[in-house]
């Protein structure tokens, strides 16, 4: 008679925690900035660029990428901040567009090492805008 097949434990940890991932989100910082938003690094004196829906920002040097983040789209939610109740409740996920380099943007933003500066709208949309900066995670769609 053989014994049953046995994984060793780590094995089985391994195969669970690749199967069921959480997220695949990375976290980071967001800051807001308000107008003026032209010029923009990415594209211009285009006023086209901006979505109707106002929700864009612009990238901090950690997601840059030597220009290549312009155009992008992130998935963004506030996730924490330094003072308690400053994200909007009910977890809040909004989509942005890069359509600018925060570390030449036209408008200075709430804070300089923020990994995304977003538009006054987005900003609002997930955190109360009093704050200069909230803790976020975001994936690029």
């Amino acid at each position: 008679m053989s014994s049953p097949l046995r994984f060793p434990p780590f094995l089985l940890f391994f195969v669970l925690a690749t199967l069921f991932r959480p997220s695949q989100a990375d976290v980071g910082t967001a800051a807001h900035y308000s107008p003026p938003y032209l010029p923009t690094s990415c594209f211009g004196s285009d006023p086209s660029q901006f979505p109707s829906s106002n929700l864009f920002g612009s990238a901090g040097e950690g997601i840059w990428d030597n220009g290549a983040a312009c155009g992008r789209q992130y998935l963004v939610r506030c996730i924490s901040a330094a003072v308690p109740k400053t994200c909007i409740p009910g977890q809040q996920t909004i989509q942005i567009k890069i359509v600018d380099r925060a570390l030449s943007s036209k408008s200075r933003p709430s804070r300089n090492d923020a990994t995304m500066v977003l538009s006054t709208t987005a900003f609002a949309a997930i955190a109360n805008s009093s704050a200069s900066f909230v803790n976020v995670e975001f994936q690029q769609v």
